[in-house]
């Protein structure tokens, strides 16, 4: 009996070990997945901004390639991809950004990428206030 004494406590700390690295894993993939739902709406919202810039009605006259960027920016993401031309009635954006892991060593320096299309009615870009 005497030989097998602390026997439990080494179950004990490999069992708290190995839930310790699970739980710094699921954290971790839980951050990728929260990186990739802002990098979606990142990149859903740049694209907005790249064809509402275009709408003579709202008055805005900048380039749709500046909004898209500002917008990904404002956003925590880096606008990578812009095909959103003057006067074109619809623009595709791509934008990435880095998560933040912790645990995952291996994913740090990759970076999520989302990409997202937006169109506007053409009847948006003749459109002319009267008043």
């Amino acid at each position: 009996m005497r030989a097998e004494r602390g026997a439990v406590t080494i179950v004990a700390v490999t069992g708290a070990l190995v839930l310790c690295v699970g739980a710094l894993g699921a954290a971790d993939l839980g951050a990728m997945l929260f990186a990739r739902a802002r990098a979606q709406s990142a990149a859903d919202a740049a694209a907005l901004a790249a064809v509402t810039a275009q709408a003579p009605v709202l008055q805005r006259g900048i380039d749709p390639e500046q909004a898209a960027r500002e917008e990904a920016e404002s956003n925590g993401a880096v606008l990578t991809r812009c095909d959103c031309q003057v006067g074109a009635t619809q623009a595709t954006v791509e934008v990435s950004l880095s998560p933040r892991l912790s645990f995952l060593s291996g994913w740090f320096g990759r970076r999520v990428r989302a990409s997202a299309r937006a169109a506007l009615d053409p009847d948006v870009l003749t459109y002319k206030d009267d008043g």
